[in-house]
């Protein structure tokens, strides 16, 4: 199977220099992506596009690696092609024409032509040839040169022949790597989820950071949402996973600070922290999912507040986009089932919270937090590569681990509906994880439920979920290879 892969169109325009680069950034970026699932597939690199040739005897390693095509930041679109070695532009015909009828059977149609290199005809030629033979042979209802219903597209190129049988819309935006590197904010929710995968997409090499609120249940599942971004989005490069206990900094707030400046404090403090790591990182930009007037912490007034205490620079992508388009993107990418199952344990402590806090009033109450609680979370933080994070989280396994079922076991199948579909799991029931909750009041309690999922993390999470919810008839399932 043969790919061609097109540049997000923003690359094109740059200068020769900056194209190049880019360029090079998002072939390294796909070589290094698809060698890791088969050595066999091959990539060649031209000025304007990218050329990848996956083996076909394995429908699975293709539709592998088109995934991977359509995930990588810089790709515009994939074109999907038949490629023939031609020489005349008789052979050309002879193998656009077999491909063709079908497709225009009883529907208008037009022929468009490229062809780059020496040959001794043109994309003029090409098109009124094939057009030509194609109104004759064909059953079509005629030619529409502006308004056809089927559209014939091949490309000639130094003697080899590609005839364009689907395009895929890919990502767009610039190659991971290309724009340096920022510190995402990330607290598993619809907003900062989808603000680390619009930087993704820009080209920032995303790393991130948690301030840990809510204990180990909700710290496994921004792991998890971690995870997902990164092994769909960021896989080219090693990323960061940064965990900061905060619960002592929150206890301190409660003691020292105005009940109505909690929740801009606990934001100052946040970006205080996450800058001091990003400086030791040597990153040089902090990303969050603040959107303006989303909550009372994100009035134009708090913002500038929340601002005034760190010096480094803070991106919100989400600044002026409205919460139903944010969710919207959170379903396209992904990660909606993940936000809604996630707590949001920024909001809990602010009380009567100030929307239009006063820049005075702000550092009075912030002479009165003792920063050496923030200072000793920040040196507690754990920093881990995102890549490692599913064996630390499956070796940790706080609920326990089933390999070997017995008679009254029921399997949980965990995992999303597509997923199933790939790997379907023999007699197991099937509940994906965000319908958890409502499942679980319908099972016998003198059975054991385990949960699956294919790495682990998500069953670990859930199961711990349900048995802080009083489950205690809940496990985790690692069939036993």
């Amino acid at each position: 199977m043969k790919y061609i892969v097109k540049f997000f169109p923003e690359i094109m325009i740059k200068g020769d220099a900056v194209k190049k680069k880019m360029v090079r950034q998002l072939h390294e970026n796909l070589l290094r992506l698809l060698k890791r699932l088969d050595e066999e597939i091959v990539t060649k690199k031209y000025w304007d596009k990218i050329e990848v040739f996956v083996p076909d005897s394995s429908p699975g390693l293709v539709a592998a690696a088109q995934g991977v095509l359509l995930n990588t930041p810089g790709v515009d679109q994939i074109w999907q092609v038949k490629q023939y070695p031609i020489d005349t532009l008789e052979s050309v015909v002879e193998k656009v024409v077999p491909f063709a009828l079908p497709l225009i059977k009883g529907k208008t149609f037009v022929v468009r032509a490229k062809r780059t290199g020496e040959h001794d005809f043109d994309s003029m030629q090409l098109e009124r040839e094939t057009g030509h033979v194609l109104f004759n042979q064909g059953e079509s209802k005629g030619v529409s040169l502006h308004n056809a219903e089927v559209k014939i597209e091949f490309d000639v190129f130094d003697g080899f022949l590609n005839i364009i049988e689907a395009r895929y819309p890919g990502l767009g935006g610039y190659p991971l790597g290309s724009q340096s590197e920022a510190l995402s904010l990330m607290s598993g929710g619809f907003d900062s989820t989808v603000a680390s995968y619009l930087a993704i997409k820009r080209g920032i090499k995303t790393h991130f950071i948690f301030f840990n609120l809510g204990g180990t249940a909700h710290e496994l599942g921004v792991k998890q949402v971690a995870i997902y971004l990164w092994n769909r989005y960021e896989s080219s490069h090693r990323i960061k996973f940064i965990s900061v206990p905060f619960e002592g900094v929150v206890a301190e707030l409660f003691k020292s600070v105005h009940e109505s400046y909690m929740g801009v404090m606990l934001k100052r403090l946040m970006l205080q922290a996450s800058e001091k790591i990003a400086k030791e990182l040597d990153v040089y930009a902090l990303i969050t999912g603040e959107s303006v007037a989303q909550v009372s912490s994100q009035t134009l007034k708090n913002l500038a507040v929340i601002d005034e205490a760190s010096s480094m620079l803070v991106l919100r992508p989400l600044a002026m986009m409205n919460k139903p388009d944010i969710i919207s993107i959170a379903e396209q990418i992904g990660t909606k089932h993940f936000a809604e199952s996630m707590p949001e344990y920024c909001g809990v402590i602010s009380k009567n919270p100030v929307t239009k806090a006063s820049f005075h009033r702000t550092l009075s109450e912030a002479s009165k937090f003792d920063m050496a609680v923030l200072d000793e979370a920040v040196d507690k933080r754990d920093i881990q590569p995102v890549d490692q994070l599913v064996d630390q989280i499956v070796a940790a396994a706080p609920v326990e681990i089933i390999s070997e079922l017995q008679s009254g076991d029921v399997v949980v199948d965990i995992r999303a509906e597509n997923e199933q579909k790939l790997a379907p799991l023999d007699d197991a029931l099937s509940v994906p994880f965000y319908e958890l909750n409502q499942s679980v009041k319908t099972w016998n309690k003198s059975s054991r439920y385990l949960l699956y999922c294919q790495k682990g993390v998500m069953s670990q999470l859930h199961a711990q979920y349900l048995r802080d919810q009083g489950v205690e008839n809940v496990f985790v399932y690692r069939p036993s290879q």
